[in-house]
């Protein structure tokens, strides 16, 4: 006989409370739709739309360019008006902004459609970055790593639906696939309407506006947390390029590591970041992140030297360390990022954070592929050691953070 309410029990799995649910949900539906329309964005408007290459990736470069500046000014709108409000208008926008995508035929329709779905993201992601603090105010740490368990999770389900339709690859499977990202977003939106209103948290008199510009240990830490963002693409790009080119392993070695990647991010993350808490934690985290990709590159580089059986082992075990580092990256990243944030600005401190993130992807591609490409071992060894300095400067981060924040604040949460 089973005791207790199981339904219960599974609630609890996903969140503490209800609107932690809705916002786990919420997530994980919006992630979903990510995973369908990234897989296929590219090769729609190349393979279907039939515009050449260069004129997709500069409309998507421009309009990625252009939602960069939104996030920190968005942030400090959702600050003061709702970030509730906000993030649904931002979501509708997205809704109709990727509807629009199955009517584009030009390069200029592209761009433009582009660009204002990119303002609306970023503007959404500074708004979300909000709505976290505020829904996951009793145990932060714990809400956090299950709202990105099942972020992961959605994107993975997202990718495979992507990768059925594209068997097809037919227009009408791509179609489904962007609509089917549109939904998500309005869905996403509906169900954010289950929230409650949360009252706008009121400024110190005379604050000035934007004031995440003027927090040197916070756009410290947000350059670091870029730059420590070039992880990301180390699994995605970089790896399965040099398994191709300079290794021996076996092409499904590629499909094996994303499954393993993934697959470790959604088990650990919960048992792992729900214990980072503080930004203390943070700045530990951080540096153990560091330490994790100094010996999950070497591995890699290793593979391109070794017989085949001995490359996919090598790769196999590299990319489990690595998903290690991304777990404790990523929760470093919420416990720093969110803790030395004011709670009355958490909007525009997480635009700032999402501009700094961004840009290290941004920027990401052409490190990768030129530097440690070019370098081959020796880039892969200096991309381990620029991981591991830059991780060795998170618990210094975290002290100067936390010894410029307002006395009277750090009082209050230290007997909270």
């Amino acid at each position: 006989m089973i005791k207790g309410n199981p339904v219960g029990r599974i609630g609890s799995l996903v969140g503490d409370s209800g609107p932690e649910r809705v916002l786990i949900a919420a997530s994980f539906v919006n992630r979903v739709g990510n995973g369908l329309f990234n897989a296929a964005a590219a090769l729609y408007f190349t393979l279907i739309v039939g515009l050449p290459a260069a004129q997709v990736g500069g409309a998507l470069t421009i309009a990625g360019v252009v939602g960069l500046c939104a996030g920190v000014p968005g942030g400090h709108f959702a600050d003061r008006r709702g970030a509730r409000t906000i993030m649904i208008v931002a979501l509708v926008v997205q809704a109709v902004s990727m509807a629009a995508l199955v009517l584009v035929e030009s390069w200029t329709m592209l761009t433009v459609v582009a660009t204002v779905d990119q303002i609306a993201a970023a503007v959404g992601g500074a708004a979300w970055g909000a709505l976290v603090a505020r829904v996951g105010r009793d145990r932060p740490a714990r809400f956090r790593a299950k709202l990105r368990t099942f972020v992961n999770l959605g994107v993975v389900l997202g990718t495979v639906g992507a990768g059925l339709a594209l068997a097809a690859g037919t227009r009408g499977a791509y179609v489904a696939l962007i609509l089917g990202n549109a939904a998500s977003f309005a869905l996403c939106g509906a169900l954010l309407l289950l929230l409650p209103r949360y009252p706008v948290l009121p400024a110190p008199p005379q604050e000035r506006r934007l004031l995440a510009f003027r927090d040197r240990p916070y756009l410290v830490f947000t350059v670091l947390y870029g730059a420590m963002g070039l992880q990301y693409p180390v699994v995605s790009l970089l790896l399965p390029i040099w398994i191709a080119e300079h290794t021996e392993a076996p092409r499904w070695t590629v499909a094996a590591l994303f499954a393993v990647n993934s697959a470790f991010c959604v088990l650990l993350q919960t048992r792992i970041g729900s214990r980072i808490e503080t930004p203390h934690d943070g700045g530990r985290a951080f540096r153990t992140a560091g330490l994790l990709f100094l010996v999950s590159c070497p591995l890699m580089a290793l593979a391109g030297y070794t017989p085949v059986w001995a490359a996919a082992a090598l790769v196999l075990a590299a990319v489990f360390v690595h998903s290690l580092g991304e777990v404790w990256e990523s929760s470093a990243g919420y416990a720093l990022g969110f803790g030395l944030a004011p709670e009355h600005a958490q909007g525009q401190y997480q635009g700032l954070l999402g501009l700094g993130f961004s840009a290290g992807q941004a920027l990401a591609p052409a490190i990768l592929t030129t530097v440690v490409l070019g370098l081959g071992a020796t880039g892969w060894l200096l991309l381990a050691l620029c991981f591991a300095a830059l991780g060795a400067a998170g618990p210094s981060v975290a002290r100067w953070g936390l010894q410029t924040r307002p006395q009277p604040a750090v009082a209050v949460e230290a007997t909270s």
